[in-house]
């Protein structure tokens, strides 16, 4: 890959994650974390409502299968990873540890050109 694919497929994404905040803020979602680094992988939004706290992965292609798809077991894994490491700290930070009645899930959001991205939740 070249060096203005790979800064164009940064911008997209960059764009991309823009968009899934945007729709995650109309559906009453707060965002707590953007691009979230763990010593175990990178979670592109982290996002609460109640709760419940999501982790969401957020794929940009042209067409629904393509996005779909694109997420491997491998990612989805180092994201699961994430996501407790995460909660465990969140949990070890709280004093009080209302943490301990809260769920969280893993969420997908697939950016299409042209459409209204689309949320899956509990994408695994």
């Amino acid at each position: 890959m070249t060096k203005s694919k790979k800064i164009k497929a940064y911008r997209l994404g960059h764009y991309a994650e823009y968009l899934a905040v945007i729709v995650l803020s109309i559906k009453g979602y707060a965002i707590k974390e953007r691009r979230y680094r763990s010593p175990l992988g990178e979670i592109d939004i982290i996002a609460k409502k109640g709760r419940t706290t999501i982790f969401c992965e957020v794929k940009a292609r042209k067409d629904y299968v393509t996005a779909v798809e694109s997420l491997s077991e491998k990612q989805r894994q180092r994201i699961s990873r994430s996501a407790e490491y995460y909660m465990s700290h969140l949990k070890m930070n709280n004093a009080n540890n209302k943490i301990e009645n809260e769920i969280y899930r893993c969420d997908m959001i697939l950016v299409m050109p042209w459409r209204w991205p689309v949320h899956i939740k509990n994408a695994w």
